[in-house]
């Protein structure tokens, strides 16, 4: 699908992609949802992209969905749907690792694809949060508890209330403050090999091992890289 809606920046393995509707906050419509899915699944695919960044043009990193798209007939509100259920499944299942680098306010779609990116960081003037509450609409609780602690998970999808930079940071909500794509650079230029392995755990995770499963998961791996065969 090809569209200036997003724009896909390569520097060495390390890949930026960037949310590019300034006028409209990045604000997510379906066909933005689209590409984001469709341009994430290819990069996963290609052997030499190690790392992908996510980003804003603009102020903002992401506003949330368009809601001007709201409404319309039966099959336009079922594009809705299957649309934010790719996009959102397509960050969240991403075999490469995924780093949201939130460079304005990620508000509460924009926050739900910050927190389902692997690492967060956010610029001085970055915001947070799930506004959308106000309007009688369900913050998204499991790109939520997917990244936070129970507690901070609870307080930002029950209050709604937007948050700073440096609470987020104090929160755990990000890792750091920076406005560069160090983070990015990082991830991107360590081994493959470990950093694939890593991000398979960290699916696994996400999909509901527990801490047993995992240890056993890694156990397991140690032999295979160590030992071989013999050792299983």
């Amino acid at each position: 699908m090809e569209s200036d809606l997003l724009t896909v920046e390569r520097a060495g393995p390390g890949v930026l992609v960037t949310l590019n509707r300034p006028e409209k906050r990045n604000a997510l419509s379906i066909e933005l949802r689209l590409l984001l899915a469709e341009t994430l699944e290819r990069l996963a695919q290609d052997r030499a992209v190690t790392a992908i960044g996510l980003t804003g043009a603009g102020t903002a990193f992401c506003a949330g969905m368009d809601v001007t798209q709201f409404g319309g007939d039966a099959d336009h509100k079922r594009e809705l749907v299957e649309s934010s259920i790719h996009c959102f499944r397509a960050v969240a299942e991403c075999p490469k690792p995924t780093v949201a680098l939130v460079n304005g306010p990620a508000l509460a779609g924009g926050f739900a694809l910050a927190l389902l990116c692997d690492l967060r960081i956010a610029a001085t003037e970055a915001t947070f949060g799930f506004p959308e509450l106000r309007r009688a609409i369900p913050p998204a609780y499991a790109a939520a508890a997917s990244a936070l602690t129970p507690a901070v998970a609870r307080d930002l999808c029950l209050t709604g209330r937007v948050i700073d930079a440096q609470e987020a940071l104090a929160l755990g909500v990000v890792s750091q403050i920076s406005r560069d794509r160090t983070a990015l650079d990082v991830v991107a230029q360590a081994p493959g090999p470990a950093i694939s392995e890593i991000k398979r755990r960290i699916l696994r995770h996400r999909g509901g091992a527990s801490p047993r499963e995992l240890l056993a998961d890694e156990e397991a791996a140690l032999r295979a890289a160590l030992l071989g065969r013999r050792g299983e």
